[in-house]
């Protein structure tokens, strides 16, 4: 067995505008998608996932995912999720040259599904490491981080930008203007995060942007303006000390920023009542800048606040279901140690299509 672990992401700037080719700086956090692979003797492939923000399940398949499991969770979250571990999976096979290679895979993730925290990213990225680990070959980052966007912008539709799954493989703070990406220096940010318990629909978002943009020339200015804002905050960040706890001037500018950005999100209709009543508890609490992370419409929103006071005043928000402090996450994908067994192995349904594993 082979066990890799990915960071998820939070944007300290630049969503929606990283896919018209404007720079964005994601930060990966201390968050986890932990990813087992196993080798089989024959070509199916049998996943379980854990803690993806749905009941648990277990799917079992020969080939593709093209049918639709028949597990009581939302079809929605299953078939996105399973997506991603199928691409995941041909990604690892293409790299290793091992077409049919069958897999026992199991994901656990402490990233909310489809909440702006990148967790399909570090599902995808875990996955390829972890699997191509398995069949003998060791890929760098750079090329874990570029299998995984092809395997995002597959099950994205060619909508996927490299940010998050370059974010979750490097680790740190990187910076990502269409394929020009690269790991820049950043200061530990104290960053907390306010979740409002749903999720955002990241397709019908982009959609909407998109039509925004192309119907308005103030649209299109708006997501010129965001990109703008990115270069002031690298700017920022390149004079700082990253050995250094950031001061109260850089925290204040770097918030100042954020506090725009999210703005100019909100304009562009990305954003939602429960992301603003959370940005705006957080400022309130006297964090120096808040805004939405993600696609929007719901999800998460990032603070920046060394005190606990934003985190305190999230938890005592209508409509935040979860507040919390994440680090800054200096490694990207890692190795780490397989689990003791248990033995508490689903069985088949003998089919070879299904295995019920509901919780």
């Amino acid at each position: 067995m082979t066990v890799s672990s990915a960071p998820g992401k939070v944007y300290l700037f630049g969503e929606h505008a990283v896919v018209y080719g404007e720079p964005a700086v994601p930060c990966a956090v201390e968050r986890r998608a932990t990813v087992s692979v196993s080798l089989r003797d024959d070509d199916h492939v049998r996943v379980r996932a854990e803690d993806l923000s749905l009941n648990g399940f277990t799917v079992e398949y020969s080939g593709s995912t093209g049918g639709r499991p028949d597990v009581d969770v939302p079809a929605p979250l299953v078939e996105a999720a399973m997506g991603y571990i199928d691409a995941a999976v041909e990604q690892a096979r293409d790299a290793a040259g091992v077409p049919d290679a069958g897999f026992d895979i199991s994901v656990e993730s402490d990233i909310p599904l489809g909440a702006g925290l990148g967790s399909s990213a570090a599902v995808v990225v875990a996955g390829i490491d972890a699997a191509t680990r398995e069949l003998g070959v060791e890929l760098s980052p750079r090329e874990i981080a570029d299998r995984a966007y092809q395997a995002e912008y597959e099950v994205q539709d060619g909508q996927a930008s490299r940010a998050d799954t370059f974010c979750s493989a490097m680790g740190g703070a990187v910076r990502v203007e269409g394929d020009d990406c690269r790991t820049i220096d950043a200061p530990a940010l104290p960053f907390v995060i306010g979740f409002d318990g749903g999720a955002g629909d990241t397709g019908a978002l982009v959609s909407g942007v998109r039509e925004l943009r192309e119907r308005y020339d103030f649209a299109a200015d708006t997501v010129s303006t965001i990109g703008d804002i990115v270069r002031r905050g690298e700017e920022l960040l390149a004079d700082a000390d990253p050995d250094e706890e950031p001061t109260e001037e850089l925290l204040s500018e770097l918030g100042g920023f954020m506090n725009f950005n999210h703005g100019l999100l909100e304009a562009l209709g990305v954003s939602s009542r429960s992301l603003d009543s959370m940005v705006w508890a957080a400022r309130e609490a006297g964090a120096h800048g808040a805004k939405l992370t993600g696609a929007g419409g719901g999800g998460c929103i990032v603070a920046l606040d060394p005190t606990p006071e934003s985190q305190t005043g999230l938890r005592f928000t209508p409509g935040c279901e979860d507040a919390f402090r994440a680090e800054l996450a200096i490694e990207g994908v890692r190795v780490e140690e397989p689990p003791a067994t248990d033995g508490d192995e689903p069985t088949t349904d003998g089919d070879d299509t299904l295995v019920g594993d509901s919780t």
